[in-house]
């Protein structure tokens, strides 16, 4: 049978108006949800039983209060067990990620050991360097000594190829005056 007129207008705030917390008669202490379901006649062997007041006269909402089943004695242990479980995963998680931090500075120390290594090594290079340079620059005269030897002993070279050259055309020139 459908609803008419005040009834139906009723009807609609129901599902159309916000229901405020405070009239809502929920409880949220474990014990007083335990005591409220043995009260109901709620047993373990039955089940849950939703409890619901009745409507006033003056056409205010209905009000509920959630069934509450009474907590099995291996949900307990299964969620100690769980807590247990996840803290060791936890522990071994944070224990990887520790190593993982400890890997990553002895490998941060090895790698400026390196560097600093590597910094030394060029320090001794870059001595070096300058150790050759400055002996280069103190050969340097000696150098040039030996270029214009070089450069006299070429002319020197030349000057007796061009005697050779003479003496051969002199002996030439002697014999045919000789032959006469």
């Amino acid at each position: 049978m459908a609803a008419t007129g005040e009834e139906a207008a009723a009807m609609d705030s129901i599902s159309t108006a916000p229901i405020p917390p405070s009239a809502l008669n929920l409880k949220t202490d474990p014990d007083s949800r335990s005591e409220n379901a043995n009260v109901e006649g709620v047993t373990e062997n039955q089940p849950p039983v939703s409890k619901k007041s009745s409507s006033n006269n003056d056409g205010s909402v209905e009000t509920a209060e959630e069934a509450v089943e009474p907590a099995e004695p291996d949900i307990d242990e299964l969620c100690t067990d769980m807590f247990d479980k996840m803290a060791v995963f936890l522990q071994g998680e944070l224990t990887a990620t520790c190593e993982d931090y400890k890997l990553l500075e002895n490998m941060n120390k090895l790698t400026s050991l390196k560097y600093m290594e590597m910094k030394d090594i060029s320090i001794n290079i870059s001595r070096n360097l300058q150790d050759l340079n400055q002996k280069y620059a103190s050969l340097q005269p000696y150098l040039d000594q030996i270029n214009q030897i070089e450069e006299q002993v070429t002319a020197l070279e030349q000057a007796a190829y061009k005697m050779d050259t003479y003496s051969k055309k002199l002996e030439a020139k002697f014999k045919k005056l000789e032959k006469r």
